[in-house]
């Protein structure tokens, strides 16, 4: 919101209206009443609830505070809108009632000011529940101009630089925030109603991995040593696992040097759990009761919308394996196919692009992003896939080319990750060694040898499932947003230069 013009009058200067708000200052600040040494200010009610328990409070003291949005002045008596956490509330500011001397500051307050507010609760004629003012308060001078209010802040480059902007401005992005911090806290309800313990590990990490991404790199300086940042919370969750905790999970953030789209933000909020004694099948179990609880503790319902689809958490969520998945959607039946070669020729026959190094379990997935992907809008589970591409998983005994893994899809967005762990160390020890040699190949995605963590599992693991959630995706599923960025505070963004 600006300031306020008349008609198709030329907008005032912006210089002279940033310069009329600092000449306002000077002013407070020579007279004594400079509103930068208020300390703070006793809030009785928020907006919201005033309005929800009118019946209550009317006719009694309340005080609030928060930003001016709006103000009509009208001779003796004007109106202003405060805008706190909750919405917004307005206020009945009349001459007589809070003095003559107050009622001149306050003709002088600009949109966007920070004001208290302490008055009786009241019903205009126009039956809009208010605060007869008593007292107003000037708790921050605001130097800057909000956007115009009608158009509000829409540029979205502008909104993800200037978050407390988009804040003030859209109540639907606030709704979204307030909306995550929710789903993270009924997360954590959930988890500790069955028994898991919340976790932090390291974050400069010397060998990152547990998936496959390319990790940042730094130096740290102490030790004369270059470490990365992590870009999973596998191995040391397993370490703990290890130690006996049997069931423990981190919500935190990790790092990945790759693009930026959609769905993707080099940072990013992972959440893994692990679970000693159970498998993969108790991780669907788990995966499938907390999706179906957080959509309706948080949106009031198993069913959601997300960009006009209805999707439905209530339903029990289809299985299929991935060679299912292809055979169903692309009509190519993967148990049928022994080697590498015939795997290529299927490849280049529907046009899917392979390199050189790719596997055959790894042309299996490629056909699977190219024809699957798409058609998985309702909640469904895929599950046994190649070992080519799980190295951290055990393996079907009844078929020791595939792992006992499965990703959630939901609105053709893969949602988590889980597997039955792998914890045979020589097993492990052989899969790195494999991934060791895909990274001298070209794979800059490919894990290392990790020696202390095949040390842990030397000691000794006990069957384990696990799995790993990205939290910004299930939220944006959770509050229908577009992007990823739309429920990142500060996604990353380009330097202005």
């Amino acid at each position: 919101m600006g300031e306020q013009k008349k008609g198709n009058a030329p907008e005032q200067d912006l210089n002279q209206i940033l310069k009329n708000r600092r000449e306002k200052l000077k002013n407070l600040q020579e007279a004594g009443r400079d509103p930068f040494q208020i300390t703070k200010y006793d809030v009785t009610h928020h907006s919201m609830e005033i309005k929800e328990n009118y019946a209550d409070l009317e006719g009694k003291e309340v005080s609030v505070a928060g930003r001016m949005m709006f103000k009509r002045v009208m001779g003796k008596a004007s109106f202003c809108n405060v805008q706190d956490l909750q919405g917004s509330i307005q206020a009945y500011v009349a001459r007589d009632c809070i003095g003559e001397e107050p009622y001149k500051d306050f003709k002088k307050y600009d949109i966007g000011d920070i004001v208290g507010v302490k008055g009786e609760v009241f019903t205009t004629k126009t039956g809009e529940i208010s605060i007869h003012a008593s007292e107003l308060v000037l708790l921050s001078k605001s130097l800057q101009v909000l956007p115009e209010k009608f158009h509000g802040l829409t540029n979205t480059d502008l909104r993800y630089r200037q978050r407390y902007v988009d804040l003030i401005m859209n109540p639907e992005s606030k709704e979204t925030f307030i909306k995550r911090s929710q789903i993270i806290k009924e997360i954590r309800r959930f988890l500790d109603g069955r028994g898991f313990m919340e976790v932090e590990t390291p974050m400069l990490v010397s060998n990152a991995g547990g998936a496959a991404a390319r990790p940042f790199d730094t130096h740290y300086n102490a030790l004369d040593e270059d470490v990365k940042l992590r870009i999973s919370l596998e191995l040391y969750l397993k370490r703990l696992i290890v130690g006996g905790l049997e069931r423990v999970y981190e919500i935190g953030r990790v790092f990945r040097n790759e693009g930026v789209d959609t769905r993707h933000n080099p940072e990013f909020t992972l959440m893994e759990l692990y679970q000693a004694y159970t498998d993969y099948e108790g991780m669907m179990e788990l995966t499938e009761s907390m999706f179906r609880y957080l959509a309706e503790t948080v949106c009031g319902s198993s069913k959601i919308t997300y960009n006009g689809i209805e999707i439905d958490l209530g339903k029990p969520f289809e299985r299929l394996t991935m060679n299912d998945a292809i055979k169903k959607y692309a009509g190519v039946d993967f148990d049928e196919v022994d080697t590498l070669e015939e795997a290529r020729t299927l490849a280049k026959a529907h046009d899917i692009e392979y390199e050189e190094r790719h596997t055959k379990g790894e042309i299996i997935n490629l056909f699977f992003e190219e024809y699957c992907e798409k058609e998985l809008v309702q909640p469904t589970f895929i599950m046994d896939h190649p070992l080519d591409i799980s190295p951290l998983t055990k393996k079907k005994p009844s078929d020791p080319e595939k792992v006992e893994r499965f990703e959630l899809f939901i609105n053709t967005w893969e949602m988590c990750n889980a597997y039955s762990e792998l914890n045979d160390p020589i097993d492990q020890r052989e899969r790195f060694a494999a991934q060791d040699a895909a990274f001298a190949a070209g794979n800059e995605e490919a894990n290392h040898t990790d020696e202390d963590f095949l040390n842990a599992l030397e000691i000794g693991m006990p069957p384990t499932g696990g799995i790993g959630y990205g939290i910004d995706r299930l939220v944006m599923l959770l509050t229908d947003s577009a992007a990823i960025r739309d429920v990142l505070l500060f996604p990353t963004m380009r330097s202005n230069q």
